[in-house]
């Protein structure tokens, strides 16, 4: 275990608590070194998604709505869940998490092979999506089996800032070689599934084989349910999906932004870059103020900071260069305050011998919520604009984020 003694300095506490030095196993780095390495590779990718769909190719929002779409939901969904059950089974968590990276790593060779062909797009994105939606929820349930109960929040911001951090670079090695070779999206596609290989061999050479969870044999156990029947995990569960069918994508937000600030379309890796940046920053004060007071209260207030990103777009016609870097720092507190938390609560509600499972439920849930979202705010923006779409969601999230609230609250019987 790894001290990092510099978190103690928050003037925050639990009440009736006392501070408790934070301590992250080494497991917990060495997947954050696989995280890094793999989303330098992804946010290569990814942060040309947008620009290179809409901007380059010339496809309509409705288009884009369906390709991130497949990104951000459904293809993470169709796995997840059947990954999540056979690590449990088999107690093979770091094989299981293997097989996604690997997957995902391959894909960034075949989009030299469909081109600008819009039906290959969809097909190797979704294939690499796939790959994710095996590979998240057996590498969560890692963390959280070689984590303290009490520091789980803490545990998983440490790995996203990490995560982050790879978020940041792979948009700056996109850029760079974009400005050194214009329009060599090949060169892109190329550096990417180099970083992935070194992250896939990241995690075979640094982690651990997984541990048998000792299991109940007094009892009869079912496949999946047993464990997960607690109203605890069906509300947060319930409560995830609902906030993520909510939430406008990442992309639509940069797009909007692009719109906006009149950024030029070279530039729009950046926009990644200082969203990851503002992640990396947050993530672990989000995480250690999490464990320390309130995990259920840390991760609610996130969703507050997007409501208030909504709110600025809504209202801002013209997004100057402080108000752009502003919108990019909220949304990076946002996910600082959200995506480790949402899973450190699935944790504590959650035995061990069923974790991946309940992980994967979760991601399954955001992953549909996710889709229809993208696919909805698509043809909102198509049929109705840019404007009236925000105003549509920044009101569904008002009203699901009070509704999550009640039912996090009426239902928690562990610290959250």
């Amino acid at each position: 275990m790894y001290p990092l003694e510099w978190i103690e300095k928050l003037k925050v506490g639990r009440p009736g608590a006392a501070a408790a030095p934070m301590v992250i196993s080494p497991v917990v780095l060495s997947l954050g070194l696989t995280s890094l390495l793999t989303d330098i590779s992804s946010e290569m990718v990814n942060s040309l998604l947008p620009a290179y769909v809409v901007l380059h190719l010339h496809l309509s929002p409705m288009q884009f709505g369906l390709i991130d779409g497949l990104y951000n939901g459904f293809a993470i969904a169709l796995l997840s869940l059947a990954a999540g059950i056979m690590a449990d089974r088999v107690s093979r968590q770091k094989e299981v998490a293997l097989v996604g990276y690997s997957i995902s790593g391959v894909c960034k060779l075949l989009l030299l092979a469909v081109g600008t062909t819009y039906a290959g797009l969809l097909l190797v994105i979704g294939l690499d999506r796939l790959g994710k939606g095996i590979r998240a929820a057996p590498r969560d349930a890692l963390i959280s089996l070689n984590t303290p109960s009490n520091s789980f929040a803490s545990a998983f911001s440490v790995h996203r800032a990490m995560d982050a951090c790879g978020s940041l670079l792979g948009p700056v090695v996109a850029f760079a070689l974009l400005a050194l070779l214009p329009g060599a999206f090949d060169a892109v596609w190329i550096t990417s599934f180099a970083f992935a290989g070194l992250g896939v061999a990241a995690l075979w050479l640094f982690v651990p084989r997984s541990t048998p969870v000792p299991r109940d044999t007094t009892r009869v156990v079912t496949p999946l349910w047993s464990g997960l029947r607690s109203r605890q995990f069906l509300v947060l569960a319930g409560c995830g999906a609902l906030l993520a069918l909510t939430t406008v994508s990442d992309g639509f937000i940069y797009l909007m932004l692009q719109r906006k600030s009149a950024t030029a379309a070279g530039y729009f890796p950046l926009f990644y870059v200082m969203t990851a940046a503002g992640y990396m920053l947050f993530a672990i004060p989000a995480g250690r103020l999490a464990d320390r007071i309130s995990r259920r209260t840390v991760f609610m207030s996130g969703y507050g900071v997007l409501i208030a990103l909504y709110t600025l777009l809504y209202f801002q016609d013209h997004v100057g260069s402080g108000l752009l870097v502003g919108c990019l720092a909220l949304l990076g507190l946002y996910y600082a305050a959200t995506e480790g938390i949402l899973m450190a609560l699935t944790s504590a509600v959650v035995p061990a011998e069923r974790r991946t499972a309940g992980i994967a439920i979760v991601a399954t849930g955001i992953g549909l919520g996710k889709l229809a979202s993208s696919i909805a705010f698509g043809a909102l923006w198509q049929t109705y604009g840019m404007q009236r779409s925000v105003l549509v969601f920044a009101t569904a999230m008002a009203v699901a984020m009070m509704a999550s609230w009640i039912l996090l609250r009426k239902h928690a019987q562990v610290p959250t």
